[in-house]
């Protein structure tokens, strides 16, 4: 099974976001947690991904599980708006931080709005509380943005507390931690 481990910032739309992966690229190559070239480590598109490097050590909660061995190791940047789910078990469930009703349904129905980038924006069906569909409550971590941070395979390694903290420094925003299965390859 393929997994990912994914960093995304918790807003739709991240202003300059292009010139941000290139900064944290640079700190993550410096912190030698990945490699500064591009090799064939990726799981998506071209392949092309930074591969694992012996940083990657200090960052998560158990080294004996991050896949240096494996083909498919590397940290995937996405510059484009996307949707990350847990997809394997995902339950599809949402609740307002206003009212704490579940809205799981008409939200998760809203994407085809969001997606396109028609707006940032849901509005709860139950009390028209409005806001970044990253500020809605979610049974499961989910991200929606123009960034994401996809390390492939990292997943059963775990990342400590305080590399989602400095991440989330580099950013600027609060982060989210997708944990994802994919089945096959």
């Amino acid at each position: 099974m393929i997994t990912q481990s994914i960093i995304v910032p918790k807003i739709s739309t991240l202003p300059v976001h292009e010139p941000r992966a290139r900064a944290i690229l640079r700190w993550l190559v410096r912190k030698d947690i990945i490699q500064e070239q591009l090799t064939t480590c990726g799981r998506t598109g071209n392949h092309m991904a930074h591969a694992i490097a012996p940083g990657a050590r200090n960052v998560v909660l158990k080294p004996e599980l991050l896949p240096f061995d494996e083909p498919i190791n590397g940290l995937e940047v996405i510059t484009k708006r996307c949707i990350y789910t847990p997809q394997v078990g995902f339950l599809e469930e949402a609740g307002c931080p206003e009212c704490r009703q579940e809205i799981g349904e008409a939200l998760f129905e809203s994407l085809e709005e969001w997606m396109p980038g028609h707006t940032d924006n849901f509005t709860c069906p139950e009390c028209g509380h409005e806001d970044d569909i990253n500020g809605f409550l979610f049974l499961q971590p989910c991200g929606f943005s123009n960034l994401g941070f996809i390390f492939n395979n990292w997943a059963p390694a775990g990342f400590k507390q305080e590399f989602l903290d400095e991440f989330a420094d580099w950013l600027d925003l609060p982060v989210t931690h997708v944990v994802v299965q994919l089945q096959g390859k």
